[in-house]
């Protein structure tokens, strides 16, 4: 999809959950791998649902990865001859991560990061509105939606507990478009008095 030189870039998939973004991160890690590019890959230690040490995706695509609790165990990890270097679910890795990212790119290391755009409110996640502006390279997948059969762009949480964060699956979340999405406890999404 992309030609890659010898210089460093920042590529992110984005999109809501089910839409294949660990798919798509585990495809391009084997085309790196093909190419006999020198490959180190990083997932949070927080999302062990199918696997504490692999990506997995959910149709049980998998590839073995470093999980890390933050940004500094990332750093310390770090393989200095790395070409490419992948994160997964980066929108549960702290801001410390965005120096990392770019000191990689800048050093001529292709950074692959995939991770959910929109928390299940529909609002920006964590960190991923910064390392989307800084991206030379987006692609925006979309799902299902499980209610209408459209393209969904949003993931809907289905357990209510509180906070941003609650890791899960499909006993958790499904996905739907911007119509059937539903927040709950915001206004009534009216701009105009007597709508």
């Amino acid at each position: 999809m992309y030609v890659h030189q010898r210089q460093g870039s920042l590529e992110v998939i984005c999109g809501p959950m089910f839409s294949g973004k660990s798919e798509e991160l585990i495809r391009r890690i084997k085309r790196a791998i093909i190419a006999r590019q020198r490959v180190q890959v990083f997932k949070p230690a927080l999302d062990d649902r199918y696997d504490a040490s692999a990506i997995a995706s959910h149709s049980q695509g998998r590839h073995d990865a470093i999980p890390v609790k933050d940004s500094e165990e990332l750093r310390r990890h770090l393989d200095p001859d790395a070409e490419v270097v992948a994160l997964d679910e980066v929108q549960f890795l702290d801001e410390g991560i965005l120096p990392v990212i770019d000191a990689l790119a800048d050093r001529g290391v292709r950074v692959i990061a995939a991770g959910l755009d929109q928390d299940s409110n529909g609002e920006p996640f964590g960190i991923m509105p910064v390392i989307l502006a800084k991206a030379e390279y987006i692609t925006k997948l979309q799902a299902i939606c499980m209610v209408c059969g459209a393209a969904a762009g949003r993931t809907q949480r289905l357990v209510h507990s509180g906070g941003q964060v609650l890791v899960g699956a499909a006993e958790a979340y499904e996905a739907r478009c911007r119509h059937c999405h539903e927040v709950p406890h915001t206004t009534d999404g009216k701009l105009f008095e007597g709508e």
